[in-house]
């Protein structure tokens, strides 16, 4: 078992207890009927965003396969978008409130950088090519770096292979 997956069932009765806090807490303040009321609307506009969400993923990976692209642009958009829906359809506030925000344009493009780095970290660097696409690695102009002589091999980040794509300065 990983490490990270026994804290599992935790998070999940902290989840719930939070729910629950929260709950109370907006259920005094503003009522407990307007209380279910927002869990019951943000469920509903979750259900529906679910099926929007999952055909616009699955119309943008199709297109990208269709146009020879890397699809891993459009599935990570369509992962968050999905992420997002599936927590408003959660009966919750906090879980609602979650996936509204991972569903705001800034917020969403910070998620999918995050799952986009996330995917490259735990797969192999030519499977992250094949999903997303050559990496681009920006250059800094500045004193060159004395070279090896000829007999000595030059060894980058411990002897493994990094690939990548040369910017050149002004061209982004």
């Amino acid at each position: 078992m990983r490490r990270g997956l026994k804290f599992v069932p935790l998070a999940l009765l902290l989840a719930v207890v939070v729910e629950l806090v929260v709950f109370v807490g907006v259920g005094r303040a503003l009522g407990f009927g307007v209380a279910v009321l927002l869990v019951f609307a943000a469920s509903l506009l979750g259900l529906v965003l679910l099926r929007r969400e999952g055909m616009r993923a699955w119309r943008g990976f199709r297109s990208a396969a269709a146009a020879g692209q890397p699809p891993g642009g459009q599935v990570t958009d369509g992962l968050v978008g999905l992420a997002g829906a599936l927590l408003l359809a959660v009966p919750g506030l906090v879980s609602g409130l979650a996936g509204l925000l991972l569903l705001v344009p800034p917020v969403r493009r910070l998620a999918r950088g995050g799952v986009r780095r996330a995917t490259e970290r735990r797969v192999s660097s030519m499977v992250a090519g094949d999903l997303f696409g050559p990496r681009t690695v920006r250059v800094r102009q500045g004193a060159p770096q004395p070279t090896p002589p000829p007999e000595q091999p030059v060894v980058v980040d411990g002897g493994r292979a990094i690939e990548g794509e040369i910017v050149e300065p002004g061209r982004h």
